[in-house]
């Protein structure tokens, strides 16, 4: 983390904090809660608190906050991560979304690995994928990044490089893409696959022939994978 996070960002970090403390307790359905973790195979305790009412809790008590800096959008996340209510994991990337343009070229360097890899599943990963990885590569490149993460070993790092240009639609870098679906067509873990099968069935609609080709290249099975890639092929 840069010396700027650690000099000032924890009073910006401390009001949303805060404010995200003061607005999904009373929202909270213990009944709920057990059925949302179950569900998400126990990676954390929920409140019991669904998408919508979650966000515009947060609205109402963030619509005060001055505009932060990259480092302080960052250094809040990282503290939301913390928390051990899913909730506020999820409020994590809710932020980012909210605030992505104070975000700068350092923003995915400085954060985003130890962000994916906090209390980490499927639902966070991509959460973060979709609101801070996937936009923010389009704007600041960071290849050697998504390199990084591609040969990490880590899962959740390797599902968010390969989805780090998800919603891209025309300026998807489509031979990027299907690089990165090749690097990591004969990993067995699911969750790997699975972002592969989205990432050609994304760019289906972009390049049908390509991802058509990829397929008839690589034969050995990936059936989670073609499975999710002929979704969009037939």
């Amino acid at each position: 983390m840069s010396a700027r996070a650690n000099s000032g960002s924890g009073v910006w970090a401390a009001k949303v904090v805060g404010a995200a403390v003061t607005a999904l307790p009373p929202l909270a359905d213990p009944e709920r809660a057990v059925q949302m973790a179950a569900y998400m195979k126990g990676v954390a305790p929920f409140l019991g608190i669904y998408a919508q009412p979650r966000r515009a809790a947060l609205r109402r008590e963030w619509k005060a906050l001055p505009a932060p800096t990259s480092d302080e959008l960052g250094f809040a996340a990282r503290s939301l991560m913390q928390l051990p209510e899913r909730e506020y994991h999820y409020a994590a990337y809710d932020l980012i979304d909210r605030y992505r343009r104070y975000a700068d070229g350092s923003f995915l360097i400085e954060f985003g690995g130890e962000l994916l890899t906090t209390t980490p599943w499927w639902d966070t990963v991509d959460g973060l994928v979709n609101a801070a990885v996937s936009p923010l590569c389009r704007v600041y490149p960071v290849p050697t990044l998504i390199d990084a993460w591609s040969e990490s070993g880590d899962r959740w790092l390797v599902r968010a490089a390969i989805g780090h240009q998800r919603g891209w639609r025309g300026d998807t870098d489509v031979p990027r893409v299907l690089a990165l679906c090749d690097r990591h067509w004969n990993d067995p873990e699911f969750f790997v696959a699975k972002a592969i099968g989205w990432a050609l069935r994304d760019l289906a609609a972009i390049d049908h022939d390509a991802v058509e080709q990829f397929l008839a290249a690589h034969p050995q099975r990936n059936a989670v994978a073609v499975r999710e890639a002929r979704r969009a092929l037939t």
